[in-house]
């Protein structure tokens, strides 16, 4: 795959332990430690090269992620998880079609999928949230599966709708 290529993306985050963040206008949160799974795209200028490589300099095992916090505004949700969870693994795929909503309902359909905070990077569509919280790390493979499985027979591709396991972890 070529990275410069329009596309879309989850990003494996890691919390050590619990964590208050407030996220822009969303307000304050407290996150529990686990993995989170950021599903995000890149259609525009740069496509992933360039939405990869902000989401690298602001991820806390970056050595640039310190001097984004200071003054800096942050321009999505996931700026702010970033500055203290761990980017783990990046998931991604070139396609010039928006699938980002279609890759969230598929992480939340996998085992132990919860929606840690409703409206999380999903501002612009109707999904519960584009950011899917786990206690354990998430089955990549089971992922791709089912993913593969969904977007082949294009079932429900263009809802939005949060499936009934999906729960809510924060307020």
């Amino acid at each position: 795959m070529t990275e410069a290529k329009a596309g879309t993306y989850a990003l494996l985050l890691k919390l050590d332990k619990q964590e208050r963040i407030t996220v822009g206008k969303l307000g304050t949160f407290d996150f529990p430690a686990g993995y989170y799974l950021y599903v995000g795209s890149a259609l525009g200028p740069g496509g992933l090269r360039a939405r990869l490589a902000h989401h690298r300099r602001d991820s806390k095992s970056s050595s640039q992620s310190s001097s984004r916090q200071k003054g800096k505004k942050f321009h999505w949700h996931i700026d702010y998880l970033l500055q203290r969870a761990q980017l783990v693994e990046v998931w991604s795929a070139a396609s010039e079609e928006r699938l980002e909503c279609k890759w969230s309902e598929v992480a939340r359909e996998l085992s132990g999928a919860q929606v840690p905070l409703r409206g999380f990077g999903s501002s612009e569509c109707r999904c519960p949230a584009h950011l899917i919280y786990f206690s354990a790390r998430p089955n990549r493979e089971q992922f791709e599966r089912t993913l593969q499985v969904n977007l082949a027979h294009r079932r429900s591709s263009r809802t939005c709708s949060a499936p009934a396991n999906a729960k809510q972890v924060l307020p």
